[in-house]
């Protein structure tokens, strides 16, 4: 299960980015039972270097970042595109 590096998710419909991140990167997700719209998620095993985070109902107009370890940028670029989403053409390259 791909691990999550470094995580902010905003959005204006979560319901929809939930339904998106189970499917494509077979995430689990659930809702808080706290007073406002928040979902907890669970990237993978404890054991795997990664973070856990959340996504919220949209506040306020910003930007949401997400660098997600992927064993294969090509396969998840299908997926991505199989779930419905558009590619940009901004793209970064981080070299180790």
């Amino acid at each position: 299960m791909p691990r999550v590096i470094h995580f902010e998710i905003n959005a204006d419909d979560p319901e929809r980015s939930v339904k998106f991140y189970k499917g494509v990167f077979d995430w689990k997700i659930k809702k808080w039972e706290g007073p406002v719209d928040y979902w907890l998620v669970t990237t993978g095993e404890d054991k795997v270097l990664g973070i856990n985070g959340a996504i919220m109902r949209r506040m306020c107009k910003g930007t949401t970042c997400n660098t997600i370890d992927v064993p294969s940028v090509d396969k998840f670029l299908k997926k991505i595109v199989e779930a419905g989403e558009k590619l940009c053409r901004r793209r970064r390259l981080f070299l180790e």
